[in-house]
């Protein structure tokens, strides 16, 4: 289970800061990842970036600048900050997990990234 916590208002300018607690499977383990979407009323879904198992960080070009990822393993949860906050950045924040399936076909290598457990979201609104 995935369970997304933070506030629900947030003032332009400030950072915005939401945490993801997981249950069921530590965030450690190998081949996994835990990633960030969000979807702005009336448009499709962004995605944001994550955290992987070792601790290694990747975000979407169009919000990098702003963004950055981190983890406490001993209560198995992993935050996602972005700074700078407007009202664009107003959305649905889910938080997910990605199961890498690895498999060896025509002697290569194939990795498969499957996004399998979601969060509900949790509904952010940058408004003074």
């Amino acid at each position: 289970q995935l369970q997304e916590s933070g506030p629900g208002l947030v003032k332009p300018s400030q950072t915005l800061s939401l945490t993801c607690t997981v249950s069921g499977l530590s965030i450690t383990t190998n081949y996994y990842y835990w990633s960030w979407i969000r979807q702005p009323p009336g448009k499709g879904l962004e995605w944001i970036g994550y955290i992987g198992y070792s601790g290694d960080t990747n975000n979407s070009p169009f919000i990098k600048s702003r963004t950055s990822n981190s983890r406490d393993t001993s209560k198995n949860q992993f935050t996602l900050h972005l700074n700078s906050v407007t009202p664009e950045d107003s959305a649905m924040y889910c938080c997910a997990r990605i199961k890498v399936h690895i498999t060896i076909e025509n002697q290569e290598v194939m990795y498969r990234w499957e996004y399998d457990y979601w969060g509900q979201g949790t509904q952010v609104t940058v408004s003074s």
